[in-house]
């Protein structure tokens, strides 16, 4: 099996030890993206919406390293810090996966990195 390590300087660097995203068997499979600005290494303000844009963001530039994009996403794992956030981020994902959404499981937890509303892991088919 081959297997690609993936990294952009247009995401977030990795805060921990793994890969931004690995590339195996056809898919890219992408780590959870916070809402972290790439440049500043801030979490963006603005409440969920705000967040779960720059989560996109940041999945997509991760994406476009790995040679394919959101179009191409098969699954998704929302991760919410509060399910009564559901509806506002569900608004803003929804205007990234217009045409045959992926796959989708959102779960609430106690708590995310840095202290996000909101993270979203990825697998996506290589064009």
């Amino acid at each position: 099996m081959s297997r690609q390590v993936v990294q952009t300087d247009s995401a977030p660097k990795a805060i921990g030890p793994y890969s931004q995203a690995i590339v195996a068997n056809g898919f890219a499979f992408c780590s959870g993206q916070i809402p972290l600005d790439p440049a500043s290494g801030n979490v963006v303000e603005g409440g969920v919406e705000a967040q779960t844009h720059q989560v996109l963001r940041n999945l997509s530039a991760v994406l476009q390293a790995a040679g394919t994009d959101l179009a191409h996403v098969v699954k998704t794992t929302v991760f919410l810090q509060s399910m009564g956030d559901f509806a506002a981020m569900n608004a803003v994902y929804g205007t990234y996966f217009t045409q045959n959404p992926p796959g989708r499981s959102t779960v609430e937890v106690a708590r995310l990195p840095r202290n996000a509303l909101v993270e979203i892991e990825a697998i996506a088919a290589l064009p």
